[in-house]
This record gives C-alpha cells, structure tokens and sequence, in this order.
C-alpha cells in the first residue's frame, strides 16, 4: 500500500506554495488599500514583494489593472532581470516600476516588500525644497528613517539602480525628489505601515503650509521624537489585521 505520508521534498513544495499565496494575498490587500486611501495612480506605480525561497523572484502588479482590481491570482512573477517567470491575468509589467524594485529587492535582502506611489501629497512634499519637515509628531517620526534620491527622468535606465540604493542606505522611507514616496519593509504589512505614516506625515505639511507660516517644534522635542521612533515598523502587527478587516468590511474580494 502506498504511504499517504508526504515526503520531505513535497512537504517542503507544499510550504512554499503556502508561504507565496500567504504573500500574494497581502500584497493584493495592500493595493485595495492603496486604492482606498486614495493614492493610486490609474495603472501606474508598483507595490511588490518578495517570493519566499531562495529564486530571487519578486511578485508585483500586472500593468494595465487599476490597483481595486488587483488579486492575488492576477500578480505577475518576475525574476531579478524582469523576466516574467509567471504570469497572473496580464501578461507584461511596466518596466519603469522593474528598475525601481529591483534596485531596492536586488540591494537590500532586507527587503520584503517595497511601495512607490505618485500620491500627490508625496509628490508635493518631494518636490519642496526642504523635503519633510517637523511640522507634525507623525512626520517627526519618519525623518530618522527617511532618505532622499535625486530625479533622473522616467526610471528606465538600469544604471540608475545602483544610485538608488546607495541613496536608500539603511533606511525604510525614501522621498524621490520631483517623483513621489517609496517605502520597504520586512512584509508586506511592515511596508504598508511605513507607507501610510509617510503618506499621513506629507498630507499633514501640504496642509499646514497652505494654512501660512507654520511653527516648529524644538530641536529638544525633535531628537526626542526621532529616538522613539525606532519601533514604528512594529506597529504593523496591530495595524495589518485592523486594515484587512476594514477591507472585508467593504465586501473587497482580493483573496483569490
């Protein structure tokens, strides 16, 4: 009689495959929510994610869908070269949003997920002179893990890797002057959480601006700040069951 055991190999293949959806589903949830919040760019931007195993692959959206549409079924596979290894229900990717990714998943293993939008918010305050500034505690505590990367045009030359990651360093947010917001993480939660604290931290200066001259807090209370922010990815574990939930309660279907 036949053993009804698997073996080690196909318990391990079963894992992986368990491991990728668990992704995929995350990933798909993060576009619904971006789409939600009211940051998504028609087609374009890109939130992806690493494949769990040892491939170099990375999942991220099919161009052409609106992020409300994204599933997990639908995500494109690539490979570190832009190769789709699988397709989801559009066969192509923009290759703007490759060099982006790549360059953060190719340079940081760290990397489990990495978020650009052209939000206008984001947009606005990449586009300031002085970047972010300490006008509000939620931006105080972006600023110790935020870097900047200079605009270089459309991001289709490959060479421009390099020069964003080296500008990236260790950090978990990026302002891209004149472009938009980038943000990565361990997860797919983590880097949603990075995400919307940036994303609330600039909608905050666009808004205290326009209201005039705005008032700092002290250097004391900024430092202060900076110090207690070296736990903020780690509300990613009370805030990712709270954003799933408020998808289910909208009736989003991106589990399939």
């Amino acid at each position: 009689m036949r053993s009804t055991v698997d073996s080690p190999e196909r318990q391990a293949a079963r894992q992986q495959r368990e491991a990728e959806w668990q992704v995929r589903k995350d990933l798909a949830a993060a576009y619904r929510l971006v789409a939600h919040f009211g940051w998504d760019d028609l087609v374009f931007t890109h939130l992806s994610a690493r494949v769990p195993g040892g491939d170099h692959h990375f999942l991220i959206n099919p161009y052409g869908l609106l992020f409300q549409e994204i599933t997990a079924s639908s995500l494109v596979k690539v490979d570190q070269d832009g190769n789709i290894v699988e397709s989801g229900s559009l066969h192509r990717v923009n290759p703007a949003g490759f060099t982006i990714h790549s360059a953060v998943h190719m340079g940081r293993e760290d990397a489990g997920a990495v978020m650009h939008l052209h939000a206008a918010d984001g947009t606005a305050v990449s586009a300031h002179r002085d970047g972010l500034l300490p006008l509000s505690q939620t931006a105080m505590l972006c600023l110790d893990h935020l870097s900047y990367h200079d605009y270089e045009g459309v991001a289709l030359d490959l060479g421009e890797r390099e020069r964003l990651i080296r500008d990236l360093g260790p950090k978990q947010m990026m302002i891209l002057r004149n472009h938009g917001v980038l943000t990565m993480g361990n997860s797919v939660a983590e880097a949603f959480t990075y995400l919307y604290f940036l994303m609330k931290a600039c909608e905050i200066q666009v808004r205290a601006q326009a209201c005039g001259p705005t008032w700092m807090p002290s250097q004391a209370a900024i430092e202060t700040t900076r110090e207690q922010s070296q736990s903020l990815g780690q509300a990613a574990r009370l805030t990712w069951p709270a954003l799933l939930r408020l998808l289910e309660s909208r009736g989003q279907v991106y589990a399939v």
